[in-house]
């Protein structure tokens, strides 16, 4: 009978805090908490919309007020735009393996494609917001 080898890691939580995983494990936890907060909106759309066929306006309109809040809003961009440029990014470098020579640029690629266009419309809404509009 062949002996197996079973791995223990004995890490805490503050030695995995630690981790230097340097760009890719930022992107990697970055991904994933994008992708939940995407999760989150859209399941928020749905409670709405059950609350509104359910029971009527009031439990909807609540919600509702909530998702359609500019700092909300602010953050669902955040999460929608980096789990997309982050999500082609990988899909290109699984279409082109040779592109993976380039994957630290390709992450920098990336946040130069993504801060614009995350910047620029997150000032027009605070923007539009500190001048009273919605």
């Amino acid at each position: 009978m062949a002996s197996t080898k079973v791995l223990k890691r004995r890490v805490s939580f503050w030695q995995g805090l630690r981790y230097r995983g340097k760009q890719n494990m930022l992107t990697w936890i970055l991904h994933r908490i994008t992708g939940l907060g995407v999760v989150l909106f859209v399941g928020t759309h749905i409670i709405a919309a059950f609350f509104l066929q359910q029971f009527g306006d009031e439990v909807s309109i609540a919600i509702t007020t909530i998702y359609e809040s500019w700092q909300f809003q602010i953050v669902v961009y955040f999460c929608v735009l980096y789990h997309a440029l982050h999500g082609a990014r990988l899909a290109i470098e699984d279409l082109f393996p040779a592109l993976l020579r380039f994957h630290r640029e390709l992450i920098w690629f990336q946040w130069i494609l993504f801060i614009p266009l995350y910047g620029l419309p997150v000032y027009m809404l605070v923007n539009n917001a500190l001048m009273g509009g919605a």
